[in-house]
Protein backbone atom coordinates (compact mmCIF):
# COMPACT_ATOMS: atom_id res chain seq x y z
CA UNK A 1 0.00 0.00 0.00
CA UNK A 2 2.81 2.41 0.95
CA UNK A 3 4.57 1.56 -2.30
CA UNK A 4 1.45 2.46 -4.28
CA UNK A 5 1.17 5.79 -2.44
CA UNK A 6 4.83 6.57 -3.16
CA UNK A 7 4.39 5.77 -6.85
CA UNK A 8 1.25 7.90 -7.00
CA UNK A 9 3.06 10.84 -5.38
CA UNK A 10 5.93 10.47 -7.84
CA UNK A 11 3.44 10.53 -10.69
CA UNK A 12 1.79 13.70 -9.38
CA UNK A 13 5.16 15.44 -8.93
CA UNK A 14 6.20 14.41 -12.43
CA UNK A 15 2.95 15.72 -13.93
CA UNK A 16 3.36 19.03 -12.07
CA UNK A 17 6.92 19.40 -13.37
CA UNK A 18 5.76 18.57 -16.89
CA UNK A 19 2.97 21.17 -16.62
CA UNK A 20 5.39 23.84 -15.43
CA UNK A 21 7.79 22.99 -18.26
CA UNK A 22 5.01 23.29 -20.80
CA UNK A 23 4.08 26.75 -19.52
CA UNK A 24 7.45 28.05 -20.77
CA UNK A 25 6.21 27.27 -24.29
CA UNK A 26 2.44 27.64 -23.88
CA UNK A 27 2.50 31.20 -22.47
CA UNK A 28 4.56 32.74 -25.32
CA UNK A 29 2.48 30.87 -27.91
CA UNK A 30 -0.84 32.02 -26.40
CA UNK A 31 0.35 35.63 -26.17
CA UNK A 32 1.62 35.63 -29.75
CA UNK A 33 -1.59 34.05 -31.10
CA UNK A 34 -3.60 36.65 -29.19
CA UNK A 35 -1.41 39.43 -30.60
CA UNK A 36 -1.77 38.15 -34.18
CA UNK A 37 -5.55 37.87 -33.78
CA UNK A 38 -5.76 41.42 -32.40
CA UNK A 39 -3.60 42.87 -35.19
CA UNK A 40 -5.59 41.08 -37.89
CA UNK A 41 -8.91 42.18 -36.36
CA UNK A 42 -7.86 45.82 -35.97
CA UNK A 43 -5.85 46.25 -39.18
CA UNK A 44 -7.32 43.82 -41.73
CA UNK A 45 -8.71 46.74 -43.74
CA UNK A 46 -5.14 47.91 -44.47
CA UNK A 47 -4.36 44.70 -46.40
CA UNK A 48 -5.41 43.20 -49.70
CA UNK A 49 -4.22 39.93 -51.23
CA UNK A 50 -2.70 41.69 -54.26
CA UNK A 51 -1.01 44.25 -52.06
CA UNK A 52 0.31 41.54 -49.73
CA UNK A 53 1.77 39.47 -52.61
CA UNK A 54 3.13 42.59 -54.28
CA UNK A 55 4.90 43.50 -51.07
CA UNK A 56 7.35 40.62 -51.48
CA UNK A 57 9.82 42.62 -53.55
CA UNK A 58 13.46 43.63 -53.24
CA UNK A 59 12.75 45.94 -50.30
CA UNK A 60 10.97 43.16 -48.43
CA UNK A 61 14.00 40.90 -48.99
CA UNK A 62 16.24 43.57 -47.48
CA UNK A 63 14.03 43.87 -44.39
CA UNK A 64 13.95 40.06 -44.14
CA UNK A 65 17.78 39.88 -44.24
CA UNK A 66 18.02 42.61 -41.60
CA UNK A 67 15.68 40.56 -39.40
CA UNK A 68 17.78 37.41 -39.86
CA UNK A 69 21.08 39.15 -39.09
CA UNK A 70 19.75 41.11 -36.11
CA UNK A 71 18.26 37.98 -34.54
CA UNK A 72 21.46 35.96 -35.08
CA UNK A 73 23.38 38.71 -33.28
CA UNK A 74 20.85 38.94 -30.46
CA UNK A 75 20.29 35.20 -30.07
CA UNK A 76 23.96 34.23 -29.98
CA UNK A 77 25.39 37.24 -28.10
CA UNK A 78 22.35 38.10 -25.99
CA UNK A 79 22.08 41.68 -27.23
CA UNK A 80 21.94 43.99 -30.20
CA UNK A 81 18.63 43.27 -31.96
CA UNK A 82 17.17 46.75 -31.53
CA UNK A 83 20.42 48.60 -32.14
CA UNK A 84 21.40 46.45 -35.13
CA UNK A 85 18.03 46.45 -36.91
CA UNK A 86 17.35 50.14 -36.22
CA UNK A 87 20.82 51.14 -37.50
CA UNK A 88 20.30 49.22 -40.75
CA UNK A 89 16.77 50.56 -41.26
CA UNK A 90 17.83 54.17 -40.72
CA UNK A 91 20.82 53.70 -43.03
CA UNK A 92 18.46 52.34 -45.70
CA UNK A 93 16.33 55.46 -45.43
CA UNK A 94 13.39 54.29 -43.33
CA UNK A 95 12.01 57.18 -41.21
CA UNK A 96 12.81 56.96 -37.46
CA UNK A 97 9.16 56.68 -36.43
CA UNK A 98 8.50 53.73 -38.74
CA UNK A 99 11.83 52.12 -37.78
CA UNK A 100 11.05 52.35 -34.07
CA UNK A 101 7.52 50.99 -34.47
CA UNK A 102 8.65 48.19 -36.77
CA UNK A 103 11.45 47.05 -34.47
CA UNK A 104 9.33 47.07 -31.32
CA UNK A 105 6.41 45.20 -32.88
CA UNK A 106 8.75 42.70 -34.58
CA UNK A 107 10.60 42.10 -31.31
CA UNK A 108 7.39 40.89 -29.73
CA UNK A 109 7.47 37.95 -32.16
CA UNK A 110 11.22 37.38 -32.47
CA UNK A 111 11.84 37.37 -28.72
CA UNK A 112 8.96 34.90 -28.30
CA UNK A 113 10.52 32.57 -30.87
CA UNK A 114 13.92 33.08 -29.25
CA UNK A 115 12.60 32.26 -25.76
CA UNK A 116 10.96 29.04 -26.99
CA UNK A 117 14.13 28.06 -28.87
CA UNK A 118 16.41 28.67 -25.88
CA UNK A 119 14.05 26.61 -23.71
CA UNK A 120 14.13 23.82 -26.27
CA UNK A 121 17.94 23.71 -26.18
CA UNK A 122 18.13 23.94 -22.37
CA UNK A 123 19.77 27.38 -22.24
CA UNK A 124 17.53 28.88 -19.55
CA UNK A 125 18.16 29.42 -15.84
CA UNK A 126 14.58 29.75 -14.63
CA UNK A 127 15.51 31.32 -11.30
CA UNK A 128 17.39 34.09 -13.11
CA UNK A 129 14.42 34.66 -15.46
CA UNK A 130 12.06 35.04 -12.49
CA UNK A 131 14.34 37.66 -10.93
CA UNK A 132 14.49 39.67 -14.17
CA UNK A 133 10.87 39.34 -15.32
CA UNK A 134 8.66 41.67 -13.24
CA UNK A 135 11.19 44.51 -12.74
CA UNK A 136 12.05 44.41 -16.45
CA UNK A 137 8.39 44.64 -17.46
CA UNK A 138 7.72 47.55 -15.09
CA UNK A 139 10.79 49.38 -16.33
CA UNK A 140 9.87 48.88 -19.99
CA UNK A 141 6.28 50.08 -19.53
CA UNK A 142 7.48 53.15 -17.64
CA UNK A 143 10.06 53.95 -20.33
CA UNK A 144 7.60 53.49 -23.19
CA UNK A 145 5.02 55.72 -21.51
CA UNK A 146 7.51 58.49 -20.71
CA UNK A 147 8.97 58.39 -24.23
CA UNK A 148 5.47 58.75 -25.66
CA UNK A 149 4.50 61.81 -23.58
CA UNK A 150 7.38 63.27 -21.55
CA UNK A 151 11.01 62.83 -22.64
CA UNK A 152 13.10 62.45 -25.79
CA UNK A 153 15.11 59.25 -26.19
CA UNK A 154 17.83 61.09 -28.13
CA UNK A 155 18.63 63.23 -25.09
CA UNK A 156 19.86 60.30 -23.00
CA UNK A 157 21.46 58.18 -25.73
CA UNK A 158 24.99 59.63 -25.17
CA UNK A 159 24.91 58.52 -21.53
CA UNK A 160 23.85 54.99 -22.52
CA UNK A 161 26.59 54.79 -25.14
CA UNK A 162 29.33 55.88 -22.72
CA UNK A 163 28.12 53.43 -20.09
CA UNK A 164 28.11 50.56 -22.57
CA UNK A 165 31.62 51.35 -23.86
CA UNK A 166 32.98 51.28 -20.30
CA UNK A 167 31.16 48.02 -19.63
CA UNK A 168 32.46 46.52 -22.87
CA UNK A 169 36.06 47.27 -21.90
CA UNK A 170 35.53 45.48 -18.59
CA UNK A 171 34.03 42.44 -20.33
CA UNK A 172 36.90 42.19 -22.84
CA UNK A 173 39.46 42.52 -20.02
CA UNK A 174 37.75 39.76 -18.08
CA UNK A 175 37.64 37.57 -21.18
CA UNK A 176 41.42 37.91 -21.50
CA UNK A 177 41.93 36.71 -17.94
CA UNK A 178 42.68 33.02 -17.49
CA UNK A 179 40.45 32.67 -14.47
CA UNK A 180 37.33 34.80 -14.15
CA UNK A 181 36.17 35.07 -10.56
CA UNK A 182 32.42 34.63 -10.38
CA UNK A 183 30.75 37.31 -8.28
CA UNK A 184 27.18 37.35 -7.10
CA UNK A 185 25.12 39.97 -8.90
CA UNK A 186 23.26 41.98 -6.30
CA UNK A 187 20.05 43.89 -6.88
CA UNK A 188 18.98 42.08 -10.02
CA UNK A 189 15.63 43.86 -9.77
CA UNK A 190 17.30 47.28 -10.17
CA UNK A 191 19.41 46.02 -13.08
CA UNK A 192 16.33 44.59 -14.84
CA UNK A 193 14.26 47.74 -14.23
CA UNK A 194 17.03 49.93 -15.61
CA UNK A 195 17.55 47.64 -18.61
CA UNK A 196 13.83 47.55 -19.42
CA UNK A 197 13.52 51.31 -19.03
CA UNK A 198 16.50 52.11 -21.26
CA UNK A 199 15.38 49.56 -23.85
CA UNK A 200 12.08 51.38 -24.27
CA UNK A 201 13.46 54.90 -24.08
CA UNK A 202 16.64 54.41 -26.12
CA UNK A 203 15.32 51.96 -28.73
CA UNK A 204 17.54 49.17 -27.39
CA UNK A 205 19.55 48.35 -24.32
CA UNK A 206 18.01 45.37 -22.54
CA UNK A 207 20.70 43.01 -23.83
CA UNK A 208 23.70 45.36 -23.67
CA UNK A 209 22.85 46.49 -20.13
CA UNK A 210 21.59 43.26 -18.53
CA UNK A 211 23.61 40.62 -20.43
CA UNK A 212 26.82 42.66 -20.28
CA UNK A 213 26.55 43.17 -16.54
CA UNK A 214 25.84 39.49 -15.85
CA UNK A 215 28.65 38.27 -18.15
CA UNK A 216 31.00 40.80 -16.57
CA UNK A 217 30.22 39.18 -13.23
CA UNK A 218 31.47 35.84 -14.51
CA UNK A 219 28.13 34.14 -15.23
CA UNK A 220 27.98 31.31 -17.74
CA UNK A 221 27.36 32.85 -21.22
CA UNK A 222 25.05 30.05 -22.40
CA UNK A 223 22.58 30.30 -19.51
CA UNK A 224 22.93 34.06 -19.18
CA UNK A 225 22.10 34.69 -22.84
CA UNK A 226 19.27 32.14 -22.85
CA UNK A 227 17.73 33.51 -19.66
CA UNK A 228 18.04 37.18 -20.64
CA UNK A 229 16.50 36.38 -24.04
CA UNK A 230 13.62 34.54 -22.36
CA UNK A 231 12.92 37.48 -20.04
CA UNK A 232 13.27 39.86 -23.00
CA UNK A 233 10.11 38.41 -24.53
CA UNK A 234 8.01 39.70 -21.65
CA UNK A 235 9.87 43.03 -21.63
CA UNK A 236 9.45 43.51 -25.39
CA UNK A 237 5.80 42.46 -25.25
CA UNK A 238 5.07 44.99 -22.51
CA UNK A 239 6.85 47.87 -24.26
CA UNK A 240 5.45 46.89 -27.67
CA UNK A 241 1.87 46.96 -26.39
CA UNK A 242 2.52 50.33 -24.75
CA UNK A 243 3.95 51.79 -27.97
CA UNK A 244 1.03 50.40 -29.98
CA UNK A 245 -1.48 52.02 -27.62
CA UNK A 246 0.16 55.46 -27.77
CA UNK A 247 1.69 55.54 -31.25
CA UNK A 248 -0.21 53.12 -33.48
CA UNK A 249 1.41 50.93 -36.14
CA UNK A 250 3.13 52.00 -39.37
CA UNK A 251 5.34 50.30 -41.95
CA UNK A 252 3.82 46.83 -42.31
CA UNK A 253 6.36 45.70 -44.94
CA UNK A 254 9.19 46.49 -42.51
CA UNK A 255 7.41 44.72 -39.65
CA UNK A 256 6.60 41.54 -41.58
CA UNK A 257 10.12 41.34 -43.04
CA UNK A 258 11.72 41.69 -39.60
CA UNK A 259 9.32 39.18 -38.04
CA UNK A 260 9.82 36.45 -40.64
CA UNK A 261 13.60 36.90 -40.69
CA UNK A 262 13.84 36.92 -36.90
CA UNK A 263 11.56 33.93 -36.33
CA UNK A 264 13.51 31.82 -38.84
CA UNK A 265 16.86 32.81 -37.34
CA UNK A 266 15.83 32.34 -33.67
CA UNK A 267 16.30 28.54 -33.41
CA UNK A 268 19.58 28.75 -35.37
CA UNK A 269 20.89 31.38 -32.95
CA UNK A 270 19.80 29.35 -29.92
CA UNK A 271 21.65 26.33 -31.29
CA UNK A 272 24.82 28.35 -31.95
CA UNK A 273 24.98 29.42 -28.29
CA UNK A 274 26.00 25.85 -27.41
CA UNK A 275 28.73 25.85 -30.06
CA UNK A 276 30.51 29.07 -29.11
CA UNK A 277 33.17 29.04 -26.38
CA UNK A 278 33.14 31.44 -23.45
CA UNK A 279 36.25 33.54 -24.26
CA UNK A 280 35.51 34.41 -27.92
CA UNK A 281 31.86 34.99 -27.07
CA UNK A 282 32.71 37.56 -24.40
CA UNK A 283 35.19 39.29 -26.72
CA UNK A 284 32.57 39.45 -29.48
CA UNK A 285 30.04 40.85 -27.03
CA UNK A 286 32.48 43.57 -25.97
CA UNK A 287 33.46 44.49 -29.53
CA UNK A 288 29.83 44.59 -30.62
CA UNK A 289 28.89 46.95 -27.79
CA UNK A 290 31.82 49.27 -28.57
CA UNK A 291 31.00 49.40 -32.30
CA UNK A 292 27.30 50.08 -31.74
CA UNK A 293 27.99 52.64 -29.02
CA UNK A 294 30.61 54.51 -31.09
CA UNK A 295 28.14 54.53 -33.97
CA UNK A 296 25.53 56.08 -31.70
CA UNK A 297 27.97 58.71 -30.43
CA UNK A 298 29.19 59.58 -33.93
CA UNK A 299 25.62 60.22 -35.09
CA UNK A 300 24.90 62.41 -32.08
CA UNK A 301 28.15 64.39 -32.46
Amino acid sequence: MNKEVVEENKGMIKSQITFKERLWVVIPVVLLVGLISTLVYNHHAEFSWNGFVGGFDQEFLIFFCIGVFAQLVDGTLGMGYGATSTSFLLAYGIPPAISSTGVHVAEMFTTGASAISHHRFGNINKKLVRHLLIPGILGSITGAYLLSDVISGDAIKPFIAVYMIALAVIIIRKAMQKNIIKKKTKRLNILASFGGFMDSVGGGGWGPIVTSTLLGRGRNPRYTIGSVNAAEFAVSFASGITFMIFGGIQGWQVIIGLILGGVIAAPIAALLVNKIKRKPMMILVGILIIILSLRTLSKLL
